[in-house]
């Protein structure tokens, strides 16, 4: 009998192998995004370094894209919205650009602004791909987190605000005499925390003392006639950071907040927080939200870019799909469900990790009080004198394993808890004293990466080892997949002293059953009504679950995943709103059925 199940279980790896090798494997993208971030000038003075890309502004021009992120001294270029170039522009601000604001008016011309001294002048192109910018003269000495925003009509724009305390405003401009202020100027509205519980300060929404989110990171979305004003709270460092909406008929309003805000959120998985972002229009006429992922390990101000589809539903109201957002998301492309997770499942998840050496381990995630929560873990080796690392599968960006140098002598093996048939990959590379504090360029990522049945047969399906690309978030799906149970990265060269990393994630699609649909949902809205705590019972196979909720049950545009727990709490519901909630389980080899819609008043 034993042979026979043998004989068996052959037989069907062989024939997932067969059709997974005859598969058409579709374009696709994964968050954070796939890009050579720059490494920053904050904290330089204290030798902290690290890359970031956060308050990313993009722009449609001409058939192609263009993005432009704070302090990272040029932008990047793309024509499909996965690939992107850097571009080292010929003129810039010398201190890079902060909390920058692009628009293309009418395909003739880009304008942008974004000099992090809060004053200067706007510069203009009609070539951003050649680099030559033209400057016009000083105009305004107050332009930090800004959005400027030209209507049809050529009437002029500027929205700002950077504040726990401010409002955010508007004052208009004359664009066909440099810039300047005709004098209409407006305070347009502040965050309201006591109604608006995602927009409370702190990590899950909550901090000890500080009750006021920061608002900031205007953006100004014009569809239908209607102008969506999008705003972000409550802290860049946080994972419920957010993107939420007021919906005006002009753009001075009056503005009225949005019902399902926030529309762009992403407070759980791998890759947390999706605000400070802007709304960007393909050439197909898809939305897309760029936004902001709060990294925030080596600083708060650590931090990376996700992108979102986004819609406009029957009833005028804005969102973005995060759902699974940090897994492997068909590519803007893809005909009909461009930006929707494709179906791979993390098949790494809770594998064992050895390592060629250690320096140090560090657990680390961001405590309720704003600080970091820092546990620098012991040396551990298993029973065959290889130094293991829980950190490497356990989802978390902020924690991290050092090697003790960076050359080829450096690896990482996952034995994955089962096999599966591997599609992709993303790497994680971690800054550890890279002593680097601006952009610099000949950086590069070069590695190879092999895949085991067994874990003595050995094939290597990605080849970088000569590479030039810069990589820090790397993310390669193969042309074909393979069947696998085991992983090993080899290194040969990375930017810094030391090879470090904080996660390498295999997706791909499991053998087994996909988990039994969840039993026992109860949702309770707290005293506080902007509060709600959820219980379920355990799905037996299941690595973790997605909560879903919204404002009616076919409309549950936010999302929440968590891994292995079985129940949650969260701050973030508008006290005033009634909600609709269903949950789903997951693991590495699908998605069970969602629960029946909820709900709770």
């Amino acid at each position: 009998m034993k042979y026979f199940k043998r004989i068996f279980t052959i037989t069907a790896l062989l024939c997932n192998a067969i059709i997974a090798a005859q598969e058409v494997v579709p374009a696709t993208y994964i968050n954070p995004l796939d890009i050579d971030y720059t490494y920053m000038v904050y904290n330089s003075s204290k030798n902290i370094s690290y890359r970031s890309g956060a308050d990313p502004a993009v722009i449609e021009y001409r058939g192609e894209y263009f993005m432009f992120v704070t302090r990272s001294f040029g932008y990047w270029h793309s024509k499909d919205l996965i690939n992107w170039t850097f571009i080292k522009p010929k003129q810039w601000f010398f201190e890079g650009s902060n909390a920058p604001t692009a628009f293309n008016y009418k395909d003739s011309l880009v304008y942008f602004a974004g000099d992090p001294a809060g004053y200067g002048s706007i510069l203009y192109t009609d070539d951003p791909k050649s680099g030559n910018w033209t400057p016009t003269a000083s105009i305004t000495n107050n332009i930090q987190d800004s959005e400027l925003f030209i209507d049809d009509d050529g009437k002029t724009y500027l929205y700002w605000g950077s504040s726990n305390v401010h409002p955010l405003r508007v004052k208009m401009l004359n664009k066909d005499d440099r810039f300047i202020e005709t004098g209409v100027e407006k305070e347009l509205f502040n965050l309201v925390e006591e109604e608006h519980g995602w927009e409370r300060f702190g990590e899950n929404n909550f901090h000890p003392t500080l009750k006021e989110g920061y608002m900031e990171g205007a953006s100004m979305t014009k569809h239908n006639g209607k102008y969506y004003l999008q705003y972000a709270a409550p802290g860049t460092q946080f994972n419920v950071y957010a993107d939420a909406a007021y919906i005006g008929e002009t753009p001075l309003g009056p503005f009225t907040y949005m019902k399902n805000n926030p529309m762009s959120f992403k407070p759980g998985g791998f890759a947390n927080g999706a605000g400070h972002g802007i709304t960007v229009k393909q050439t197909n006429g898809q939305y897309w939200h760029f936004a902001t992922v709060a990294l925030a390990s080596n600083s708060h101000w650590e931090r990376r870019l996700s992108m979102f589809p986004t819609y406009f539903d029957e009833d005028g109201l804005m969102y973005t799909n995060t759902n699974y957002g940090d897994y492997p998301l068909f590519g803007p492309d893809h005909p009909t469900k461009a930006g929707h997770h494709n179906g791979w499942m993390l098949l790494s998840y809770k594998g064992k990790a050895t390592v060629s050496s250690s320096k140090k381990q560090v657990r680390k995630s961001t405590s309720t009080d704003g600080d970091f929560d820092i546990t620098e873990m012991p040396l551990e080796k298993n029973n065959r004198g290889e130094i293991v690392s829980k950190l490497l599968t356990d989802e978390s960006p902020k924690s991290f394993w050092v090697a003790e140098a960076n050359n080829d002598n450096q690896w990482v093996k996952i034995e994955m808890l089962s096999p599966g048939n591997i599609y992709a990959f993303q790497l994680n590379f971690h800054d550890e004293e890279s002593a680097i504090y601006t952009r610099t360029e000949g950086l590069r990522h070069r590695f190879t990466v092999e895949v085991s049945e067994d874990g003595e047969n050995w094939k290597t399906v990605i080849d970088r080892s000569k590479s030039y690309k810069d990589a820090p978030n790397a993310y390669i799906p193969l042309n074909k997949p393979v069947v696998g149970k085991y992983v090993r990265y080899n290194n040969v060269e990375v930017p810094g002293q030391n090879l470090a990393l904080s996660e390498i994630r295999v997706f791909g699609k499991g053998l087994g059953k996909k988990p039994e649909k969840v039993k026992g949902f109860k949702v309770s809205r707290e005293q506080d009504r902007r509060d709600a705590s959820f219980s379920w019972n355990p799905v037996k196979g299941a690595q973790g679950y997605n909560i879903r909720w919204g404002i009616a049950p076919d409309k549950l545009y936010q999302s929440w995943l968590i891994y292995d727990v079985n129940e949650h709490f969260m701050r973030n519901l508008d006290r005033d709103t009634q909600y609709y909630f269903s949950i789903e389980a997951f693991n590495e080899n699908g998605i069970s059925d969602k629960t029946e819609v909820q709900e709770v008043k």
